[in-house]
């Protein structure tokens, strides 16, 4: 039978980054973390965290987590018959793409946050990679744009966002006063959200370049547009986050028939009770909804 607690100090040190941190969360000193994670490595007989080149849990460590994530979802469900057993307040660990936080997100599960009390730990992703997030045991669901599942999970389409090559005129009269091609993509700035952003690196291929590029690494969705909006570089950049510039003329679309439309694929463990089961149904019968939102 496996010790709960002990599971929870290993979640705990992975979400919070760090061990003295992850002791402030549970209300416990740095060493009653490490003597949990050391008991539960010891029943194992294997280790269940590395730490270098960075704190990451093992294969082992994201059984343990995805198996955790899944008891307290369950656990919440047997809540509702047995109160006595609820917590004040459930929280629910999502990994979700930052433009999706920046636009839709709020206005779709706001009501649902409110008649569950649940309490969201958004962990922020690139749409690209967030499904390592759950392939990981870290979260209970996932944002992102692969319609390929982990094994135990789900995945369900939720829509899609439209993003557009964005600058100023005085951005595009600078760097492309004749149009674009290799040589004026290779040279002019562009804005990329992080390293594993491959949004930029897909207009490129579009114009068939598959060439290096100078770019400003900004890992802010806001923080991005203001970027355009100051003529420091063209970015890909939603639609919906945009319209109100571009229908002022503030912002302009570079190459309005190179636009690239990314999906939105919600994943969920199968087995994680009724919570994450209303959500889903919630997200899948507002999926036209978001669509309106995202385009």
């Amino acid at each position: 039978m496996l010790d709960y607690k002990l599971v929870q100090a290993l979640a705990a040190v992975i979400e919070n980054g760090g061990f003295e941190r992850a002791g402030d969360a549970l209300g416990l000193t740095q060493s009653a973390i490490s003597q949990r994670i050391k008991s539960m490595e010891v029943r194992l007989g294997q280790p269940v965290i590395t730490r270098h080149p960075e704190l990451r849990p093992t294969p082992a460590g994201q059984k343990l987590l995805n198996h955790f994530q899944q008891v307290q979802l369950l656990e919440r469900d047997l809540a509702r018959n047995l109160p006595a057993l609820a917590e004040q307040t459930s929280r629910l660990r999502i990994a979700i793409n930052a433009d999706s936080v920046a636009t839709w997100w709020a206005s779709a599960v706001a009501e649902f946050c409110r008649t569950e009390d649940i309490l969201l730990d958004l962990v922020i992703e690139d749409q690209d990679v967030g499904l390592r997030r759950m392939r990981e045991g870290d979260v209970a669901a996932c944002l992102c744009s692969s319609p390929h599942p982990v094994a135990g999970a789900r995945a369900v389409p939720l829509g899609s966002i439209l993003y557009r090559p964005l600058a100023t005129h005085q951005y595009i009269e600078r760097y492309f006063p004749d149009g674009i091609d290799a040589g004026t993509l290779a040279k002019a700035p562009a804005i990329i959200y992080g390293p594993n952003d491959q949004l930029q690196q897909r207009f490129l291929t579009g114009f068939g370049y598959n060439g290096t590029f100078r770019y400003h690494l900004c890992p802010s969705s806001e923080g991005f547009v203001r970027f355009a909006m100051a003529s420091i570089g063209y970015g890909m950049i939603p639609e919906i986050q945009a319209r109100h510039w571009l229908d002022q003329g503030l912002l302009v679309d570079l190459a309005p028939d190179h636009a690239l439309n990314v999906p939105l694929y919600w994943h969920f463990w199968r087995h994680s009770g009724e919570t994450l089961k209303s959500l889903t149904r919630l997200l899948e019968s507002h999926s036209e909804r978001i669509q309106q939102w995202t385009i």
